[in-house]
């Protein structure tokens, strides 16, 4: 598996583009377009938060046909709890791209990610559209991925190449988030593309299960807002026989595209507002594989621990605290707690460690926590980051 540059335009036939049309007033882009040569297989993941933005509402109507030419996201704005209006606007961005790429409304997918409860400037976006559509091209993968972006301080863009047996494809993928992240989608929007021949079903059954283990394995604040989605196109243009079993060609394919999200996730979960830390919370020996995530998800957005781990502060009594309150079946006195490789804890209790080698494990830049509970033999592990200061600064000023 080779790495590529381009991001969502590295697979063939794949057009991008990123524009300033207005909505954020600073100047930076906030409008943009990922575009197929030809119609494309397409199948999407969405927030399970029961308040959902209009634009992602649309586009949850559109996916059903299974098929999509194009998708437009708008960043500075959600679309969101604005009733009729916030419908209209999304269905309108449909219109008018479909108009100017020649083809129908439903095979325009839609994302909008920003504040809540703002309408959408129509205004700005009318005249914006021409000039995205104008203005795409192979190589404009970067200005899509820089004009999605909100709170976000790095890039989140990625492709492979992937070898089947008989030829090879690209997956190329872009993501933004930072801040309302946790699992069942939440503040972020990603968009991962493919020049593979793969049919709908096996392309929607590799994106669920793949999230699954990507996306829905990182939190940052426990947050899931209304706006948020990954959606994926596959045109079908790459040489290879059509994938339409889980055959070997299947099977790297997903690994492909277990690289591309789990390379997207990470960074999401390193660019956490804030963050100055990437934490892997892992929990082995659970009795259950929903026990695992349970008191991995617990510790990882534990504030306490997050604190912790920004102060540099060896404070594993907050992990086995965490795990003691998940809900899960397991019993403390079997319980042991590394940070790093140093054992902290063991058997539920203190045990002599280094502090100062506990310091310098904190002080790295990604930090791994283990809670080891001896109950069963199923592991999982979720993505974090720590909190600080200027977490509560930007959250406490955002719509500002």
């Amino acid at each position: 598996m080779n790495k590529l540059n381009g991001g969502v335009t590295a697979p063939e036939g794949f057009f991008a583009t990123g524009i300033a049309c207005g909505i954020k007033g600073n100047g930076k882009k906030d409008l943009a377009i990922i575009c197929s040569e030809d119609s494309a297989a397409a199948a999407g993941v969405f927030t399970t938060n029961r308040v959902k933005g209009h634009s992602l509402q649309l586009t949850m109507e559109h996916i059903k046909s299974g098929y999509a030419n194009a998708i437009v996201i708008n960043s500075g704005c959600a679309n969101a709890c604005l009733g009729k209006k916030g419908y209209a606007d999304a269905l309108e961005i449909a219109a008018i791209t479909a108009g100017l790429l020649e083809c129908e409304p439903n095979d325009i997918l839609v994302g909008s990610t920003g504040v809540i409860g703002k309408p959408l400037n129509m205004e700005l976006i009318r005249p914006g559209l021409e000039a995205l559509v104008s203005g795409m091209e192979p190589e404009g993968g970067h200005d899509a991925q820089e004009a999605i972006m909100t709170t976000d301080t790095i890039f989140k863009e990625i492709a492979v190449e992937v070898e089947l047996t008989d030829s090879s494809i690209v997956i190329g993928g872009m993501a933004k988030g930072s801040g309302m992240i946790h699992p069942n989608m939440a503040t972020m929007i990603g968009v991962l593309t493919t020049d593979a021949n793969i049919s709908r079903r096996l392309l929607d059954k590799a994106l669920k299960e793949v999230v699954e283990k990507t996306f829905n394995r990182i939190t940052v604040d426990g947050d899931t807002s209304v706006c948020d989605m990954v959606l994926i196109l596959a045109n079908g243009m790459a040489d290879n026989a059509g994938i339409i079993d889980e055959d070997d060609d299947y099977l790297a394919f997903k690994k492909g595209l277990e690289e591309v999200c789990n390379y997207l996730s990470r960074r999401i979960a390193r660019d956490g507002e804030g963050a100055t830390k990437l934490i892997e919370v892992v929990v082995e020996n659970a009795a259950s594989p929903e026990d695992a995530h349970k008191a991995a998800s617990t510790i990882a957005t534990s504030p306490l621990v997050k604190t912790a781990v920004f102060g540099e502060d060896a404070n594993w009594g907050r992990i086995i605290t965490a795990v003691g309150y998940s809900g899960v079946e397991f019993d403390p006195d079997y319980t042991d707690i590394y940070i790093g490789d140093i054992l902290v804890c063991k058997n539920g209790c203190a045990v002599d460690f280094d502090e100062g080698a506990a310091k310098e494990a904190l002080k790295k830049d990604e930090v791994k926590l283990l809670a080891n509970i001896n109950k069963g033999v199923y592991s999982d592990r979720v993505l974090t980051c720590d909190f600080s200061l200027e977490y509560v600064k930007i959250n406490s000023s955002y719509r500002s």
